[in-house]
């Protein structure tokens, strides 16, 4: 089974791009989610799996997500990502932000 790594929105993919030709602080988020896929991609449930019923319902309507991961990164970043299937592996990235915004979204 072969296992591929995606962006869930065209434009999470140009952020991301964009993140390296950035601040300081942007590359640096830059290279720690590089590190972060790299893992993902080595060891996919490397990350804490969150319970269904803590899924933002956004997420659930939006792009019909039934699972969903979070993965900590370096000065407080969150990355949650997802699984899915095609006969191969999938790992989508849903989104990623600092831990406030991520208690927003979460509603912590």
């Amino acid at each position: 089974m072969k296992r591929r790594i995606y962006f869930i929105e065209s434009n999470l993919s140009e952020n991301y791009n964009n993140l390296k030709s950035g601040s300081y602080e942007e590359k640096e988020l830059y290279n720690n989610l590089q590190k972060a896929f790299h893992i993902i991609y080595e060891k996919p449930l490397k990350g804490v799996q969150i319970p269904y019923s803590q899924i933002p319902k956004y997420y659930i309507k939006k792009y019909g997500i039934d699972n969903l991961w979070k993965f900590d990164l370096p000065h407080g970043w969150r990355l949650v990502y997802s699984f899915a299937s095609d006969g191969d592996e999938i790992c989508l990235i849903v989104e990623w932000f600092s831990h406030k915004q991520y208690e927003r979204r979460f509603h912590y």
